[in-house]
């Protein structure tokens, strides 16, 4: 009852016009990156954010996660109608959502996406609601050495669940905290890998290094590739799924949907670790296999369920314990910096309006996106033609007014283009970068933690051991480390990736 009394008190958060406003915002600006190849999530809220610092809190946060969730949604119509996937995790829903719109069967796949979506994401919504306070309430009990184990923890899960070999994923968890040093020493004040440069006394810029890693580095990559879009002309039909239809799908939406509600919450899983996943699933499942590739319905009903799910379940670690779970969590947590607001398990008591409005907004948000989609497909297909040759022009030009208005230092558009290169040069060499952004936010944090238990037991090691909470989450990361070394895991894990 105290829960359902708290969303109560976060719906009066959201039913302000500037919040409904942006509410809708998000919604629709991430079903337009999600449409859009070449945009993503990461990259645009990293060139929203300095438009947020004008606004509430509040309704900054509701938008960027309006942009995160409402991207799920975008990237599978083009994925269904064209075999563009305009965002990650709808790749896989391209694989038989395509082969349904070429047998004439588009209105199918697109209403259960749509269902699956907005399924998936009320579900991990409530969640959150009602996991998220006794969680807080635990994570209020961490001290020094059981934050330290736990950013230990979430440090080890990315490079487990990072796509691609473990080698460099490490490389780029060590090139992340290595970065997150630069810059002033809270302690003695000196100054850390600056070299001499005084734009750098107070670090690395998060935005410019966020921009350049997922926006430039994307923008060359799509202008690497000369590839045209094709679009498909056929015919959508009706969307409105047919019973069997329904029937044929709810298995895997109930699937996906717990399964993405898990991978959310682990550090490193995302919803693009969802979908696949998800796809995987239902393979093994199922009863004929071959109809995969060929138009099977739980192909398209699992992963958009699933992605659905670990965008809105990722928020409970971020909000409950100040643990980025996937880049795009990184960057919440640079906006809710930015704002003054420390992420963590005070947030629900200190900052009760953010908390009940985020999750009452994410609501809102899914309703709004159900009913932009589906009538509004004719225009979000149309918006394909849009040459790239104008459109990135259009976010390389904000992407420099953005990082320039954070601290009006041209230095920063410098870096911005350095992590671009870097991006893309990462990108030839089948390196993520989303390990590295972790690394970078989670170092200084994990630095922080690691002195001032130190200060605590006078220097002795011992303290993190001694404690329950700080030896449980150390003993999981060893386990890890461990079940990651073994070969029958290691090639478990190579084939999962590979398919």
């Amino acid at each position: 009852m105290e829960t359902l009394g708290l969303l109560g008190h976060g719906l009066f958060v959201v039913l302000t016009p500037e919040n409904l406003l942006l509410c809708l915002l998000g919604a629709v600006f991430g079903t337009l990156i999600g449409v859009l190849p070449g945009l993503g999530p990461v990259a645009t809220i990293s060139l929203l954010m300095p438009i947020t610092f004008s606004l509430d809190p509040i309704g900054a946060i509701i938008m960027l996660s309006g942009i995160y969730y409402g991207a799920q949604y975008g990237g599978s119509t083009t994925a269904i109608l064209v075999n563009i996937p305009g965002e990650s995790t709808s790749v896989v829903t391209a694989i038989d959502g395509y082969k349904m719109a070429q047998q004439g069967r588009a209105g199918d796949a697109l209403a259960i996406a749509a269902i699956g979506s907005f399924i998936a994401g009320c579900f991990g919504t409530l969640i959150i609601a009602f996991a998220g306070p006794p969680l807080a309430k635990v994570a209020q009990q961490f001290t020094s050495p059981e934050y330290f184990s736990l950013m230990v923890f979430g440090l080890v899960a990315a490079v487990v669940l990072a796509n691609g070999s473990l080698i460099s994923a490490l490389a780029m968890i060590f090139l992340g905290l290595l970065l997150g040093m630069v810059g002033m020493d809270v302690n003695t004040g000196a100054a850390r890998m600056t070299f001499g440069l005084i734009e750098l006394s107070d670090g690395i810029s998060f935005v410019a290094m966020a921009l350049g890693l997922f926006g430039v580095a994307e923008v060359i990559c799509n202008l690497e590739d000369a590839a045209t879009r094709g679009l498909n002309s056929s015919r959508i039909g009706r969307i409105w799924p047919t019973r069997d239809v329904l029937k044929s799908a709810r298995g895997a939406i109930a699937r996906g949907t717990l399964l993405g509600s898990l991978f959310g919450i682990l550090p490193g899983g995302g919803a693009t670790m969802a979908s696949f996943s998800s796809y995987a699933l239902e393979k093994r499942v199922a009863k004929d296999r071959s109809r995969f590739g060929r138009g099977a319905i739980e192909g398209v009903a699992g992963p958009e369920a699933a992605n659905n799910a670990a965008a809105q379940t990722s928020f409970i670690p971020l909000l409950t314990m100040g643990l980025p779970t996937s880049a795009t969590m990184a960057l919440m947590i640079g906006a809710l910096t930015l704002h003054g607001i420390a992420p963590g398990p005070n947030v629900i008591v200190r900052q009760p309006d953010l908390f009940w409005g985020l999750i009452v907004s994410m609501f809102v948000g899914n309703v709004m996106l159900v009913i932009i989609n589906l009538p509004m497909i004719g225009l979000w297909v149309k918006l394909l033609q849009i040459p790239y040759r104008l459109l990135f022009l259009f976010i390389v030009v904000i992407s420099a007014i953005g990082v320039y208005s954070v601290n009006n230092s041209p230095f920063d558009i410098y870096l911005m283009i350095g992590f671009g290169l870097l991006g893309y040069l990462l990108r030839k060499f089948n390196a993520e970068p989303a390990p590295m952004l972790m690394g970078f936010v989670l170092g200084p944090m994990l630095e922080e933690n690691f002195r001032r238990a130190m200060l605590t037991s006078r220097g002795d090691l011992m303290i993190f051991v001694e404690r329950p909470i700080s030896l449980g989450l150390l003993i999981i990361s060893v386990l890890l480390i461990i079940s990651i070394a073994l070969p029958s895991v290691r090639a478990g894990r190579e084939d999962v990736f590979q398919e």
